[in-house]
C-alpha cells in the first residue's frame, strides 16, 4: 500500500512562491493526542528544574545549644534548645534539602506521537516551509526583513540545520525568535510558537526521524 503524502507550499525568503514539497501524512497529518502532548510538556519542564530550594534542618540552624530554661520547676513544657522545629526560627522538618531529583522521562514512541501531533497542528496554522535558510552573511536586519516577507509574525521558532552559523548570528538578537536544532525540536517549543519556520531540507530530516 502506497504511503499517503501531503503537499506543503514552499516560499523563498522574499516571500515568493517556490513550489511545493511532499511530506509523509504519517508525520504531518496525525490526529493529536492531548494526553501524550501534555505528558511531553510535563517531562520537558520537569527536566529544566534545578534543585535550588533548600531549608535548614535542626542541626544546620545557627545558634546556641543551651537549654532555654531548666528541665523542671518552671511550669513550662520542657525544651532542649531553640533550634527545635516547633520553635519560630527553628529547623524545618522534611523540607527540601537541595538534592531533589525532578527528572522525568517519556518513552520514545509516546514522544514521537506527541511531536508528530503538534507538527500536524502547525500545518496550515503557522508552519512555513522555505526553500533555503542559508544566508550569504550574518545580518539581523536582513533576517527581520525576510521574516516579514514570509509573514512570520509573533513568536517564531526557526529550525536551524547543521553548520548554518550565519542564521544563528542573524536570529539570536531578535526577541520574538527562538532557534531549535533539527535533531532537538521539543514539543513545548512547537506549542509555544505562532510560526514554525523550516527549510525544505530540514523538514525532510524531521520527517525521516519521526517515521
Amino acid at each position: 500500500m502506497a504511503e499517503k503524502k501531503l503537499s506543503l507550499k514552499v516560499v523563498n525568503l522574499k516571500g515568493e512562491d517556490a513550489g511545493e514539497i511532499e511530506v509523509s501524512a504519517s508525520v504531518f497529518a496525525v490526529k493529536s493526542n492531548p494526553q501524550v502532548i501534555k505528558d511531553a510538556v510535563t517531562v520537558y519542564q520537569a527536566n529544566l528544574r534545578q534543585a535550588t530550594a533548600k531549608t535548614k534542618k535542626r542541626h544546620e540552624v545557627h545558634g546556641t545549644n543551651k537549654k532555654p530554661w531548666r528541665q523542671k520547676g518552671t511550669g513550662r513544657a520542657r525544651a532542649g534548645d531553640c533550634k527545635s522545629p516547633i520553635w519560630v526560627g527553628g529547623g524545618t522538618v522534611f523540607g527540601p534539602d537541595g538534592m531533589q531529583n525532578y527528572k522525568l522521562s517519556q518513552n520514545k514512541k509516546a514522544h514521537s506521537l506527541a511531536l508528530r501531533g503538534v507538527l500536524s497542528e502547525k500545518v496550515g496554522h503557522g508552519l512555513i516551509v522555505v526553500d533555503s535558510l542559508a544566508l550569504d552573511k550574518a545580518s539581523t536586519k536582513d533576517f527581520v526583513t525576510a521574516l516579514k516577507a514570509i509573514k512570520a509574525e509573533g513568536k517564531t521558532l526557526v529550525v536551524v540545520g547543521e553548520g548554518n552559523d550565519n542564521l544563528v548570528l542573524s536570529a539570536r538578537n531578535i526577541g520574538s525568535v527562538e532557534l531549535a536544532e533539527t535533531w532537538n525540536i521539543s514539543v513545548y517549543d512547537v506549542l509555544n510558537c505562532d510560526n514554525l519556520v523550516v527549510s525544505k531540507d530540514d523538514i525532510k530530516k524531521i520527517e525521516e526521524a519521526l517515521k
